[in-house]
């Protein structure tokens, strides 16, 4: 390739994009740390994006109606630092540059949503920026149709890697976007061909442009080094019906004696080869000093969005009053006042009909008068709708024919739907759920990570929630997926007990605004154990006194979702015997734990002996077991030591002893002083 010859072609488009790579050779080098090779390979199709297509405004960076970006290759950061740098991003400073990868810098080793603006998700994990994207394009589609082409009609565009198609979600990402025809989400593929490992050829063979059409996409083959074709093929792009992915034949660390190695993958950090990089560029300044003329070019980019965001304003401010403040609220995530209102009437009326219901159901129940008031929820299910209980009878089918549908038939694609939701969310204006059984949390879990890690509200909803679930047997039965939810940090883990708990937990994930919520919901019927009303949301606590002791109180029963019913069989029978018993629903541990020890005190005092009950391994259990004012050889737990087992619900409980009467009789044990260590996990 003749780098002259390239430059002298189009010295304009080549100062700006050796602006790029300049920029992360000096930074990677800097920090001796990170990937040079990916910014500068994709330089030239990044400044053809930024300067010709994207609509976006550094001044305003949360504009609504902006384009997103995706940097799917998030160890290519340095690419999306330097055009915030340079198209003049108020908080992505020369300093922040020559920090990069540094303790408190912006410039994190892969970017990371919250850091700095201009940055749309995190992308560390390959795949998760495309399949997010899925989720941008799928929101904006939605928007579009409620709110009108005047105030939403942008674009998603992505650029990923060879490790991002690799992945396995892009697959269930990408196969959705051409299901959907998302024809406003367009794809570049830094197509060098080149891994950690060595060339692709070590690991892999397949046809992407023979995937991508197969999947329903538009594909346009170019060369990536070309600013004329890139131009040309992005403007085809957007005229597409489908969604289009741009496959850019590329150079790896072009120009560098490591271009088209898996070396040039890396950090580069030879100094005499990183300065023959620049000579063959063209680029004489020194480390992180970027020519007044060029630097100037890449400016008047950022400043071109300015008027088209003004006018994008002056549009917004002529929708109906009522349009404009409902967009205004969901934007800043709030919800509806009359929301509490709708749990408080719900909640009394399932007090006094006080109904037997899975809490799957109850879900339901409580997303029937939801829905209706928050026009942004959107709902799905990945192929276990009728599982899920997350349908109702207000949303619609969002397909091709209905863009303003809010429930999506996800398919059988946990990770794709996880991932797709946290691009609504991140998108903006929408309050994505979407439900699976609770064992597939598994295939879900990448995504739920990356939710808490970014503080973004998504709502997984996650049936099935136990051996409860019966016959499916040990695979579909969870038994450590409680523990693994309530291990992330940032996420709330609800596992409600009946109807009024349900309402009350909805009420807290939909008014979050920095945390993903896991609702863990059971297949069977549950009593109402809640039948004296109350206003209060008692889930906000986390944990609450259900039921006091008769008389001197010797014992405290701890239970979530459908074990809260048997604690409060295990209190009658205890009673019947004079041992005073509190039972404590926990529906929330995350909650419970942020309450101020007065508070946590009053609900679990020293003194009595405490049991714990829960379908589920132990773990976590004995921080309220003992670490709470409690004693280890006055406590126990009633639960899972092992996997299920194949047979009726009612059955499995009985075998593996999570009874009324086991945990009555494991009372009486600690009362009696009878305290024997549990060595089983």
């Amino acid at each position: 390739m003749d780098l002259k010859a390239r430059a002298a072609a189009h010295p304009d488009h080549w100062s700006k994009a050796n602006a790029i790579r300049a920029l992360a050779l000096d930074a990677v080098a800097a920090a001796n740390s990170g990937h040079s090779g990916m910014p500068i390979g994709m330089a030239d199709a990044a400044t053809v994006l930024f300067e010709k297509h994207m609509n976006f405004d550094p001044s305003a960076p949360n504009w609504p109606d902006r384009d997103r970006f995706v940097l799917s290759a998030g160890h290519g950061s340095m690419l999306l630092y330097a055009l915030l740098h340079l198209t003049g991003y108020k908080d992505m400073t020369l300093e922040q540059i020559k920090n990069f990868r540094q303790w408190g810098a912006i410039t994190a080793g892969h970017p990371e949503y919250g850091h700095a603006t201009g940055i749309e998700t995190t992308t560390g994990p390959l795949g998760q920026g495309i399949s997010n994207a899925v989720g941008f394009a799928m929101a904006e589609e939605i928007q579009r149709a409620h709110y009108g082409k005047k105030v939403v009609d942008h674009y998603t565009y992505v650029i990923a890697g060879d490790g991002c198609l690799m992945e396995g979600v892009s697959q269930e990402a990408i196969t959705l976007a051409g299901r959907h025809q998302l024809s406003k989400l367009v794809v570049l593929w830094d197509n060098n061909n080149i891994t950690i490992d060595g060339p692709v050829s070590l690991s892999d063979r397949t046809d992407q442009v023979g995937r991508f059409v197969s999947a329903g996409w538009d594909v346009i083959e170019i060369d990536g080094h070309d600013p004329r074709e890139i131009d040309a093929a992005l403007t085809q792009a957007k005229k597409n019906q489908k969604p289009t992915m741009i496959a850019c034949k590329t150079h790896i660390a072009l120009g560098h004696a490591a271009q088209d190695t898996s070396k040039g993958h890396g950090a580069l950090t030879n100094d005499e080869q990183n300065a023959a990089a620049k000579a063959a560029w063209g680029w004489t300044t020194g480390p992180f000093e970027v020519p007044d003329a060029v630097l100037e070019g890449w400016r008047a980019i950022g400043a071109r969005g300015k008027s088209t965001r003004e006018a994008w304003e002056a549009r917004f401010d002529t929708l109906p009053r009522g349009k404009r403040e409902t967009f205004n609220r969901a934007y800043a995530l709030d919800v509806p006042k009359k929301l509490s209102a709708t749990i408080k009437a719900f909640k009394k009326q399932m007090s006094e009909g006080a109904p037997k219901l899975a809490t799957r159901a109850s879900s339901e129940k409580v997303l029937e008068v939801i829905n209706p008031i928050m026009p942004e929820t959107v709902g799905g299910s990945a192929d276990l709708t009728g599982s899920n209980n997350t349908k109702t009878s207000d949303l619609g089918v969002f397909d091709t024919d209905n863009r303003g549908g809010r429930y999506v038939y996800w398919g059988i694609r946990e990770h794709g739907m996880a991932a797709a939701m946290n691009g609504m969310a991140l998108h903006g204006g929408l309050r994505p759920y979407g439900g699976t059984f609770m064992c597939f949390t598994d295939y879900a879990r990448p995504a739920m990570r990356l939710a808490a890690l970014m503080k973004i509200p998504t709502v997984f909803v996650m049936t099935h929630d136990s051996i409860g679930l019966g016959e499916d047997g040990p695979t579909h039965q969870p038994v450590e997926h409680l523990a693994i939810s309530r291990a992330t940090p940032n996420t709330y883990v609800f596992r409600p007990a009946d109807t009024i708990e349900t309402a009350e937990a909805w009420e807290l994930a939909l008014s979050s605004k920095s945390t993903p919520s896991v609702l863990s919901l059971t297949r069977q019927g549950l009593p109402t154990v809640r039948t004296e009303h109350k206003t209060k949301n008692m889930v906000a606590q986390g944990g609450y006194v259900l039921a006091d002791a008769i008389g001197k109180r010797q014992a405290i029963l701890m239970a979530t979702g459908s074990e809260v019913s048997l604690a409060m069989q295990a209190r009658d029978i205890l009673h019947a015997e004079g041992i005073g018993t509190r039972v404590v629903s926990m529906p929330c541990w995350e909650l419970f734990e942020e309450q101020d020890e007065a508070l946590r005190k009053r609900v679990l005092p020293g003194g009595p002996v405490r049991v714990a009950i829960e379908a589920g391994i132990r773990m976590g259990w004995d921080r309220w077991l003992f670490g709470e004012r409690g004693k280890r050889e006055k406590s126990g737990f009633i639960g899972m030591h092992d996997f299920g087992a194949s047979a009726p619900a009612d059955v499995l409980f009985k075998e593996l002893g999570i009874t009324a009467e086991a945990t009555a009789q494991k009372v009486r044990d600690l009362v009696a002083g009878n305290w024997k260590p549990d060595t089983r996990i």
